[in-house]
């Protein structure tokens, strides 16, 4: 097992590679034909001894769509093989698979204006007046222009506070709630006959599903008054413009995908996609986790979301790089790490990313990254995964330091551009990658971020009309733009409105999903319900905000209700240890009274101190792989108070 070391924990930033000569010994510095020599060593000892599927790529999700773009290309062309993923896979995959089987395409159907000039918004498991503070300020001027918020979160969060009505379903209820909506939508007659009957498939047997979630039974089985569900069936079902926004409360379950679905009905039901300010829109994390996934860092797509197994689509880009992609899917994130417990994935190149602190069950995660072959990391930070790798890699990654474009959640993609140096000898992100193909047998030469755009642009006709020139004239633009002349739509799917049936393409399906509880039950030994999140002062594992102040808050807390706080005997401050059927962490208590009894809260703002992660299971969506990070099954100990020490005078 190599040796973890931990020579920082202020993540400085990281100005000169660095490589391990010894499985158990520590890193070192190293000159950067070393280390490039060493990571194109290993990649290629992997994939002769043990085929191309003995390689992964992560790719990241907060650099640049050209370096997404290079990252894939990399993957398939020098490597062989489709295994490229990132986080994408940890929050939002759920979204882009249940959009794409209704839609077509993996992108949120509205644009942020579209909020602003909306009716009704329902914010369901989302709060994102502090994980989304931009979209939220979208948000706050629709409610003041007028239009109703209803919140669904088990929690009361701060987005709550600005709604006309929370609904807190029990965790893992969202289908039986949705459903239940539906019925109630039906039985009202306030579906969009017209419209379903025009647009979609399946509607005789999504009636059927939903016929069972009376409101008395969805009232018993979420925790959610029938009174509080009728009224937001009518609100939705009535108003004329809607927007459905969600975010990780919906996709980071077994069954994320199946709850996407759940809510995409609602839409189909009422007709609320397809026109200006009515949509359904997964609210994005980082910068670019829409970008990561358009540009072919998915096993599952080429660059347009264009499908690997189609014939066609596969042998465009065989053309373009003069290689043979295998005609099959590569392995998900969730894929790789089970790869790797059997010994078939052997060497790793993670950009960006900390998987060793982000995924679910973070000790098991650990344990297997740390019995690769070949781990190369590429990033700005010596995180906790780089401190276990063979190479590191100091790069730009940074937006302030970098060229290129990234894809919002509104699917705009925008010119960023450098406006510092980059610190000591970190490089350009696109050019360590081509390095490392060089040493492969690849000479890449790209004249800068703006060549490898083209290139992307020449392959992907929903970015085909975004020059560089067009994107800074028009302050970007949104996918899909096929053409140069032309400005693209603020929203998707118009054409489901198309009158006459033959024109409007093929029909958007009801989702036929059914109710299934968190695996992880609560029972006498863990009778408390653990769900995480985000908190408006902290970034995702911490490695670029856990080290400075906050004039918020600083440090990591399991919240409590009062109730609960009471029952334990302890208070806001107090240490007590958390533990679930895979780890133990101490933590002090913080008691809010926006979660009721039986919930708590924790987030992996700061693992380092309190490594929430250790707790969470790892039950995976079988369509996205994405885990049960909001459903865990804890207890709370009260620690004994230590004693006083002697006073010798």
């Amino acid at each position: 097992m190599k040796k973890r070391d931990r020579d920082t924990r202020n993540y400085t930033r990281l100005t000169h590679p660095l490589v391990r000569d010894h499985r158990n010994g520590p890193l070192r510095r190293a000159s950067w034909d070393e280390a490039l020599a060493r990571a194109a060593d290993g990649f290629r000892t992997a994939r002769v001894e043990h085929g191309p599927d003995a390689f992964a790529m992560l790719s990241c999700a907060r650099a640049t769509n050209e370096m997404n773009y290079v990252a894939q290309k990399f993957t398939r062309v020098v490597m062989g093989t489709n295994n490229v993923d990132s986080c994408n896979r940890t929050c939002h995959a759920p979204s882009v698979a249940g959009l794409s089987a209704v839609f077509g395409s993996g992108g949120g159907t509205s644009s942020y204006a579209e909020v602003e000039h909306t009716d009704l918004i329902v914010m369901w498991g989302s709060n994102a007046r502090f994980a989304h503070p931009i979209f939220f300020q979208h948000v706050l001027k629709g409610i003041r222009s007028g239009a109703r918020m209803y919140a669904v979160d088990p929690r009361r969060t701060d987005t709550a506070q600005w709604a006309e009505s929370w609904l807190g379903p029990n965790v893992g209820t969202d289908i039986p709630l949705a459903h239940a909506v539906g019925r109630e939508i039906i039985r009202a007659g306030l579906h969009n006959t017209a419209f379903i009957e025009r647009a979609t498939s399946g509607f005789e047997d999504y009636r059927a599903l939903v016929e069972p979630w009376t409101l008395s039974l969805a009232e018993k089985v979420t925790g959610v008054p029938a009174a509080a569900i009728r009224d937001l069936a009518h609100a939705y079902a009535t108003a004329e413009r809607a927007q459905l926004c969600w975010t990780l409360g919906i996709t980071e379950h077994h069954n994320g995908t199946d709850n996407v679905r759940a809510l995409i009905n609602l839409a189909l039901l009422t007709g609320h996609v397809g026109r200006f300010g009515s949509g359904v829109q997964p609210l994005r994390g980082q910068n670019n986790v829409q970008g990561g996934g358009d540009m072919g860092a998915i096993p599952n797509r080429l660059p347009g979301f264009q499908d690997i197994l189609d014939d066609e689509h596969r042998a465009k880009f065989e053309r373009a790089w003069d290689t043979v992609i295998p005609p099959r899917y590569g392995m998900t994130l969730t894929d790789m790490f089970e790869a790797m417990e059997h010994g078939t994935l052997r060497a790793v190149y993670c950009i960006g990313e900390n998987p060793a602190q982000s995924e679910a069950d973070s000790e098991q995660a650990m344990r297997r990254l740390q019995a690769l072959d070949h781990l190369v990391v590429q990033d700005i930070f010596l995180t906790r995964t780089a401190e276990m790798a063979d190479v590191v890699l100091p790069a730009t990654a940074s937006w302030a330091e970098t060229d290129g474009t990234t894809t919002n959640s509104e699917r705009r993609v925008q010119r960023v551009r450098a406006a510092l140096a980059p610190p000591g000898e970190a490089r350009e992100d696109i050019d360590i990658i081509c390095e490392v193909a060089e040493r492969l047998g690849h000479d890449w030469k790209f004249a800068d971020a703006e060549a490898v755009w083209d290139e992307l642009r020449s392959l992907s006709p929903d970015h085909f009309g975004m020059t560089y020139g067009r994107l800074e004239e028009h302050q970007g633009l949104q996918w899909p733009c096929p053409d140069p002349e032309l400005l693209p739509s603020s929203f998707l799917h118009g054409r489901l409105w198309a009158a006459d049936p033959g024109e409007r393409g093929r029909a958007a399906p009801f989702g036929l999903v059914e109710h299934d509880p968190p695996v992880d039950l609560t029972d006498e030994e863990f009778p408390i319900r653990l769900t995480t999140g985000r908190r408006l002062d902290s970034y995702n594992t911490g490695v670029q905000s856990g080290s400075f102040a906050s004039p918020l808050r600083r440090g990591e807390y399991v919240e409590l209700c009062p109730e609960d706080a009471e029952r334990y005997g302890v208070t806001v401050g107090e240490q007590v240890r958390v533990a679930s059927r895979r780890g133990t962490v101490e933590a002090p208590v913080w008691v809010d009274p926006g979660l009721r009894p039986g919930l708590a809260f924790m987030t992996m703002h700061f693992p380092d101190e309190v490594d929430t992660n250790s707790l969470t299971i790892e039950a995976n969506c079988p369509i996205a792989g994405t885990a049960e990070f909001k459903a865990s099954a804890i207890r709370i100990e009260k620690l004994p108070v230590p004693a006083a020490r002697s006073h010798q005078g």
